[in-house]
């Protein structure tokens, strides 16, 4: 059976990028910009939490990535590296191949090398870590705390296929393979949104992604920056696989689910053309839901022009009891 550092050196060591001392030593070097600031963010995935035991590991290392890649595109940074934590109930290699291979596909596409981290053996459960790193000049950040009145509200892509693949994989609904094989890419190979993240830049205010519900993380934006939104529902980018639902499952899937790693973000209306060129240059779609108001809290407005008068609440690793 191969040793930790076996594990390590055959699925997980790369040669690194100039300038910079990757895996294999006590700590990962690298320069970081003139001019610019670091960026980093983590994010731990459970398995039975944030991922199913039988999803193919080549998906899954693609989105322990994703996910904070993700992150870095809300605020605007270009990602430099990342370091991996995994804690393994047993080393099975042909699993560790194919997640490394899915992880390492990924990091490639965005210039985000494999520079450290750490593997242990789990009593129980599998458990990734993810660290990212990016730089983003300090006038150029997508801070939360930055939406201003009157701005329009954005988002990126479509919104709710992640919510209805979690809930058919969980058995929360009767299994429905149609409409599975339409959600189930969105849910486990989330396409991180830098390249758009990066062209906001100077045109966009405030930004977040959306992993726990459009929202809840919208929320946060607004709580932020002291303000509320007003939003329209019909103006939301429905994904085709939430088509058919009931008006209920179907609100929860758009407004209130989670994995959908879009941004959300706010701008002028004056800059209109200017987000509208942005998505162009980043190759993804972009739709405007609705405005910041200066009274706080949100409001959706339904079909028949009315406010909406439940609203679906976003995932909450502690709820409330």
């Amino acid at each position: 059976m191969a040793s930790e550092f076996d594990l390590i050196a055959r699925y997980f060591t790369r040669p690194a990028p100039a300038g910079m001392l990757g895996v294999g030593d006590d700590c990962a070097l690298f320069p970081v910009p003139p001019g610019m600031q670091i960026a980093t963010s983590t994010d731990l995935l459970i398995q039975g939490r944030h991922f199913f035991s039988d999803v193919d590991p080549r998906a899954l290392g693609h989105k322990s990535l994703a996910v904070n890649l993700s992150d870095l595109a809300a605020m605007g940074a270009r990602p430099i590296g990342c370091v991996l934590g995994l804690a393994l109930p047993r080393a099975d290699e042909p699993w560790l191949a194919a997640f490394a291979r899915g992880f390492h596909d990924l990091a490639d596409e965005h210039g985000c090398p494999l520079m450290g981290g750490d593997t242990t053996r789990s009593l129980h459960d599998l458990a990734i870590s993810v660290t990212v790193f990016g730089a983003v000049a300090p006038d150029q950040a997508l801070r939360r705390d930055a939406a201003r009145a009157g701005d329009q509200i954005w988002v990126s892509g479509t919104l709710g296929a992640a919510d209805v693949a979690f809930r058919l994989l969980d058995g929360q609904w009767p299994a429905d393979a149609a409409r599975l094989a339409q959600a189930r890419r969105a849910l486990e190979w989330p396409q991180p949104r830098v390249a758009l993240g990066q062209a906001l830049g100077g045109v966009a205010h405030a930004a977040i992604d959306v992993s726990d519900g459009l929202l809840q993380d919208l929320g946060h934006v607004l709580a932020a920056s002291g303000v509320g939104a007003r939003l329209h529902y019909d103006a939301m980018p429905a994904a085709p696989a939430v088509r058919g639902l009931s008006p209920a499952a179907a609100a929860q899937a758009v407004l209130g689910g989670g994995d959908a790693y879009e941004l959300c973000f706010t701008a002028s209306p004056a800059d209109r053309d200017r987000v509208l060129d942005a998505a162009a240059r980043a190759g993804v779609p972009v739709a405007s839901i609705g405005f910041i108001d200066p009274r706080p809290g949100i409001v959706v407005m339904g079909a028949d022009g009315q406010p909406m008068a439940e609203l679906p609440r976003g995932f909450d690793h502690f709820p409330a009891s």
